[in-house]
């Protein structure tokens, strides 16, 4: 983290970041303006960035472990989706006021559960106190085998579209964590509930995927916006249609019981955020050996759909008949 000319900064970052840097040592303890990276040989490094911020993707009140958690998870989402095999990250706080000592505790055990799941280490980055709610950004990088990225838009008409894992589970529990009232109403008890609730506060990105998207996706990205919103990024960026098939969309337990009580949930599904899933593109002649690859990861793959002539993306709800998704997803933006 960039030293500043206050004690109380320098003490904090030192007790609550800097151990999460000793796996890094181009770190330097946390006590440079900077960090060194030396790519591994053969391999091409990865960036991504996004941030988190309170009354937006979080709570004020959630846990500090959790929040910690979330902000490195979505953007290790990001790498999963290029195939790419996670290295470090920066962090940039910016507080509204100091945190106490107990909220930086769970936020440093949060983020060390976080580096040992996903595999990485923190290389550095910031804290600042400005007026506003708690915004945690986070830069990750990767690496992948020179010349092997995968991008989101590379797909080709007649590639097969698969998604990982259930979709809809997060912004389901979204909807339980402001309104915990509602499972009564989804038909859910409270464990279905909490299941629901959890994967809204804690994504789980695929990582073990990320060897199967490099070896046979020809496009690829995470599903963060809901799946409709991206599935019409990837197919814009490619030039091609898509065509998403309700009924072979893979729901939770959880999740099909909410809509089977409440049909109209599914909309909710295709397009509410945060389920950090992965969409891939697949030639239809590496399908099989896609779900096989995805089978021996631990990770569940389901065809959804596929890629065509055209521009339009068009999704059929679980009886056949098209759905009206237009401006389905999370804007930051809307218009």
């Amino acid at each position: 983290m960039a030293e500043r000319e206050t004690r109380g900064e320098d003490a904090l970052i030192q007790a609550t970041f800097a151990p999460l840097a000793s796996g890094f040592p181009g770190a330097f303890g946390l006590k440079d303006d900077c960090a060194l990276l030396t790519p591994p040989a053969g391999m091409d490094l990865v960036l991504t960035t996004d941030a988190v911020a309170e009354g937006v993707h979080f709570f004020a009140d959630d846990a500090a472990h959790d929040i910690a958690w979330k902000a490195l998870a979505v953007n290790v989402s990001d790498l999963v989706a290029k195939g790419a095999r996670p290295l470090a990250y920066l962090l940039a706080l910016s507080f509204p006021d100091r945190p106490d000592d107990a909220w930086l505790a769970g936020f440093q055990a949060g983020l060390a559960d976080a580096q040992a799941a996903f595999g990485l280490s923190l290389a550095g980055g910031d804290t600042d106190r400005r007026p506003g709610p708690l915004s945690i950004g986070v830069t990750a990088v990767g690496a992948v085998p020179h010349g092997r990225f995968v991008q989101r838009g590379t797909a080709q008409p007649g590639d097969l579209l698969f998604l990982s894992g259930t979709l809809g589970d997060a912004a389901l529990g979204l909807l339980l964590r402001q309104d915990r009232a509602r499972a009564a109403q989804m038909g859910l008890d409270d464990v279905s509930a909490r299941a629901l609730v959890g994967r809204y506060l804690r994504p789980q990105p695929k990582l073990s995927l990320a060897p199967a998207i490099l070896e046979f996706a020809s496009a690829a990205m995470d599903v963060s916006d809901g799946l409709v919103k991206d599935c019409g990024r990837l197919a814009r960026a490619s030039g091609v249609s898509a065509r998403i098939e309700g009924v072979r969309v893979p729901l939770s337990e959880p999740a099909r019981t909410a809509v089977e009580h409440s049909p109209d949930l599914f909309q909710v599904v295709l397009s509410g955020g945060d389920d950090y899933e992965v969409l891939a593109a697949v030639p239809p002649d590496r399908a099989d050996a896609f779900r096989d690859a995805a089978a021996k990861s631990g990770v569940a793959v389901a065809e959804v759909g596929q890629c065509g002539d055209g521009q339009d993306v068009t999704v059929a709800g679980r009886d056949g008949r098209a759905l009206d998704v237009a401006g389905g997803g999370w804007d930051h933006f809307p218009s």
